[in-house]
């Protein structure tokens, strides 16, 4: 019966993680298709791009919560190990990036993938990898160079501080479905100069 639950709960996560809302939230709200603008991706960002930052934010908002009611329920209703809801949180990741709603292609799952370490909980991680996203956004103009550095950075912050094998398994699990989303921009070099280089020139420049 453990194992049935597992499974139904897993096939849940998947299912809401699979659901687009900022695809469903652009054609209700804005009477758009999000995908025709930015780089396309059935993402917040693009909702955004589309004309809305309220509904963006609304969508970003939307991802995130999707990725944390199912393994609530493993968590405090039936118990499960720790592994079980990281094998849950991988199922709502993968759904937010293969969803079966949009074909089976989906978005990049780094707001799906906060909600999921908020509900797991894993703060230190969660942390760790928001300062290594803003640091990479400073010094990293290619953005999915920004998300592979502070996966690799949270992948090497767990094996420093703690060895929890499944831990860093389930890391390195979601940082693979990050590579492969963001492989066609990952062929670019991350370019130069960095952010931070380009604000502290124009300031210089206006003062």
């Amino acid at each position: 019966m453990e194992t049935a639950w597992i499974i139904a709960l897993a096939v849940a996560a998947y299912l809401l993680g699979a659901c687009p809302f900022s695809v469903w939230i652009g054609k209700l709200a804005l009477g758009k298709d999000i995908r025709q603008y930015g780089d396309g991706n059935p993402g917040s960002t693009n909702v955004i791009k589309a004309g809305s930052t309220f509904w963006g934010i609304v969508a970003m908002v939307a991802d995130i919560v999707k990725g944390i009611p199912f393994i609530l329920v493993a968590r405090g209703i039936f118990g499960f190990s720790q592994v079980i809801l990281y094998l849950i949180a991988f199922c709502a990741v993968l759904g937010h990036a293969y969803s079966p709603f949009l074909g089976f292609r989906g978005g990049k799952a780094l707001a799906v993938f906060g909600g999921t370490v908020i509900a797991i909980p894993l703060w230190d991680m969660l942390i760790s990898f928001t300062v290594l996203l803003f640091i990479g956004f400073l010094f990293i103009r290619n953005d999915s160079w920004t998300v592979i550095f502070s996966a690799a950075g949270s992948i090497t912050y767990l094996m420093v501080t703690r060895a929890n094998v499944y831990e860093i398994i389930f890391i390195i699990c979601i940082s693979l479905i990050f590579v492969i989303k963001h492989y066609r921009s990952l062929r670019a070099k991350p370019s130069n100069p960095a952010r931070l280089w380009i604000w502290l020139r124009s300031r210089k420049r206006t003062t």
